[in-house]
């Protein structure tokens, strides 16, 4: 489970699928209110009050994206906190997990990995390029680079193994082919991994 903060208000959290596995979780329980999801929830605020002091009492809007072959990305908005709600006899009263959560559920079809520097990119690429892929879409968007993937290209081994590589040099993204294509530059509209191996050398570790 990774935590990064988006704003004072909206974190990001990325959970693999054995962080679900490990908790008895199958992808369908995220859509269900079901005690295991209630407890990951838990879990995860927690561990962003731990990790970066962002308290979750109040309103949350939740935002969960399934990514194919990859887990979850699920992205948490703190809204007011109404003590309205809840009398004015002092914070005592106010219950332990205020849970008033607004879940929005959406799977993406695509795997899109954003890379914050230019030579792990390219490392990646010339990991892929190896045995994996010589395709794939770059993208450039709000000074980072957007690789994309249509999962349908490839038998579900060499998926896992794709998403293997992409984690390791880069980050999951929810965000959509349509809104690179919209609001991003295309770099290079085929063959990507192909053309970075020819253009650009791995650096030597």
């Amino acid at each position: 489970m990774r935590i990064e903060r988006l704003s004072q208000d909206k974190i990001r959290i990325f959970l693999t699928f054995d962080d679900l596995s490990e908790r008895g979780i199958q992808k369908e329980d995220m859509w269900q209110e079901v005690p295991k999801v209630h407890d990951l929830f838990t879990e995860m605020m927690d561990q962003a009050y731990s990790e970066l002091g962002f308290d979750a009492t109040g309103p949350l809007a939740v935002e969960v994206f399934a990514l194919p072959a990859q887990g979850m990305v699920v992205i948490v908005t703190r809204g007011k906190y109404d003590h309205s709600q809840y009398g004015t006899s002092g914070e005592d009263e106010l219950p332990e997990d205020i849970f008033e959560m607004e879940v929005t559920l959406e799977q993406t079809d695509s795997i899109v990995y954003v890379f914050r520097d230019f030579e792990a990119l390219v490392e990646a690429a010339h990991v892929l390029i190896g045995n994996i892929t010589s395709q794939g879409k770059l993208y450039s968007y709000n000074d980072k680079w957007y690789l994309y993937f249509d999962p349908k290209d490839y038998e579900e081994q060499t998926l896992v193994a794709l998403v293997g590589v992409l984690a390791e040099f880069g980050d999951a993204s929810p965000v959509t082919e349509a809104v690179l294509g919209e609001y991003g530059k295309t770099v290079m509209a085929e063959n990507a991994i192909q053309t970075l191996c020819t253009h650009f050398k791995r650096q030597q570790y």
